[in-house]
């Protein structure tokens, strides 16, 4: 029986941790230390029940220290003297071992699929589920990201896929959990081809092993409710990740949105995390709650399906220059309908404890890009000068004109709100990676409304390009794709301001406008050239000094 379940009880389970070494703060980055988080379990301790991937770093220091101490002892017993013993040191934890710590304090909560530590750690230690191993390996490639890993990383990633793609390793949902934390991992990392070619492999498992259906999950859970929650959150996740490595890069055409599925919605991550979990509800309760005249609560998580959801009917648009009107209001209504119809406790990113809800943040800044994937193409904003900025998604001509229309307006909120997202006071490379092609879409409209000559709001725009600047620089000490991001909006912030400072030195180019107003404009212009120069120079010495 798995995960300690008592049948006819979803009570939490109580399980016993072993003892293990502290997660050393000192190798992780240092946005935000793990320090005051407090590990009580670790996978150091089951390597006498689970042969260890890789070969420990600090073995041969850990042997020689030994033989010291034995040595000592030895000459202990005949020399007439008394020895002092030393003060014992703490056993210094492998580098596996402080990647899987990362992984659950960095990246856990963006992607929350895999089961929760103790639960993990449980089912580890019983040593029955083979492909276990082939988690942990994918879990250690997502911890390494966090750290200063060096070539061990790309040991990790090679370990890995090589566990996923053994003639022994059965398709099962572990190994689906194992190649969707990879294609995560791989997309950030700047290698996104690669990470199609396993995204279409994990969908075509997923697909062959029925893990879209309702009843994989009781079928696999193994009498676990934990696990079968499990089971429902692997299958929403890839739904999720689908989209979105759809909608950001725009190459895949979001194959999940088409098949049929009926597997139950993921209940709130706190429920998860300590294994209350509740009779599971469907998407039809969540599309009938308006007419079904029932009281019923939904997660956040399923708030996230259905952000990504309309991220599908978006993509199903025809893709043409200018989009039907018709088709663009169907849309609006679909996330004007997601938005009004939140309950209270969903309309912000903040749960009741004041701590982030990461599933609700994420279904927001889903929400804010399809908005401006829907109405920029129909906007006054001209993209020309950001044309560079692919990153994440190739350039596309947008037309432009004179005045600011309604779509313009949508675009240019959902930017703003967007940018207000990275305010949150938590760590940003807590959130998922594909927050960086949010960030860098929002940058795209900030800087297409930066390269007009004259704006109301300029030291508004100064302020939002600054956060989406920070944010980048911020999640670039993780994610490569973040990097590049941050070093193609800033080649494009610097075009614009050679651009206008080449026409500002015409006196003509002034006429009309008092001497405040083009005082003004040049102060916030070389306001924002300074933030980010200064910006790339700090990046610069970051990334020296690791």
């Amino acid at each position: 029986m798995l995960l300690g379940h008592v049948p006819g009880h979803h009570t939490p389970v109580s399980i016993a941790a072993p003892q293990i070494s502290a997660f050393n703060p000192g190798i992780v980055l240092p946005d935000q230390s793990p320090a005051a988080v407090s590990y009580t379990t670790t996978p150091a301790a089951l390597q006498q029940q689970v042969s260890p991937l890789y070969r420990n770093p600090f073995a041969a220091a850990q042997i020689m220290a030994a033989d010291s101490r034995n040595t000592t002892m030895a000459l202990a017993t005949t020399a007439p003297t008394t020895v002092v013993p030393s003060t014992q040191q703490p056993p210094v934890s492998s580098l596996a071992d402080r990647a899987f710590d990362a992984f659950y304090h960095y990246f856990h909560a963006g992607h929350p699929f895999v089961l929760p530590r103790e639960f993990f750690v449980r089912l580890l230690k019983e040593g029955t589920t083979p492909n276990l191993s082939v988690v942990v390996a994918a879990m250690r490639y997502i911890g390494s990201l966090y750290l200063d890993a060096g070539p061990a990383r790309a040991t990790f990633l090679d370990e890995a896929i090589r566990l996923c793609y053994l003639p022994t390793t059965a398709k099962d949902g572990f190994l689906i959990q194992a190649l969707l934390l990879i294609i995560v991992g791989l997309d950030g990392s700047c290698q996104q081809e690669r990470a199609r070619e396993l995204l279409a492999d994990c969908e075509r498992f997923a697909i062959e092993i029925d893990l879209n259906k309702r009843e994989f999950a009781a079928m696999h859970g193994h009498g676990s409710p934990v696990l079968e929650e499990s089971w429902r959150r692997t299958w929403w996740d890839l739904y999720v990740c689908d989209g979105m490595i759809a909608g950001v890069h725009r190459v895949t055409n979001f194959l999940l949105f088409d098949i049929q599925t009926d597997v139950g919605l993921p209940c709130e991550e706190q429920q998860y995390l300590t294994g209350r979990i509740p009779p599971p509800l469907y998407m039809e309760d969540f599309d009938d709650q308006l007419f079904s005249g029932e009281d019923r609560e939904f997660s956040s998580f399923a708030y996230r399906i259905a952000a990504a959801r309309n991220l599908g009917r978006l993509m199903r648009m025809p893709q043409q220059m200018y989009p039907a009107e018709e088709s663009v209001n169907r849309v609006e209504a679909l996330l004007t309908n997601w938005r009004i119809h939140l309950p209270e406790s969903k309309r912000d990113d903040m749960n009741k404890k004041c701590q982030l809800d990461e599933m609700m943040f994420q279904a927001h800044f889903i929400i804010h890009a399809c908005t401006i994937m829907l109405h920029q193409p129909l906007s006054q904003l001209d993209s020309s000068p950001v044309q560079t900025v692919t990153s994440c998604a190739p350039h596309r001509p947008i037309p432009s004109g004179d005045n600011f229309n309604a779509h313009t307006q949508h675009t240019i909120a959902a930017a703003r709100e967007i940018s207000k997202m990275v305010t949150q006071p938590v760590s940003i490379l807590n959130h998922t990676h594909f927050f960086t092609c949010v960030v860098t879409l929002s940058s795209i409209v900030h800087l297409s409304k930066w390269a007009l000559y004259f704006l109301d709001d300029e030291e508004d725009l100064r302020q939002q390009i600054r956060l989406n600047i920070g944010a980048l620089n911020k999640l670039s000490k993780v994610w490569k794709a973040a990097n590049t991001a941050w070093g193609q909006v800033k080649g494009v912030a610097q075009e614009i301001y050679r651009s206008k400072k080449a026409q500002q030195i015409s006196p003509a180019f002034w006429v009309g406008f008092t001497q405040e107003q083009m005082i003004s404009s040049i102060n916030a212009d070389e306001a924002i050239m300074s933030e980010i120069n200064t910006m790339g120079m700090l990046t610069q010495v970051t990334q020296g000094g690791q």
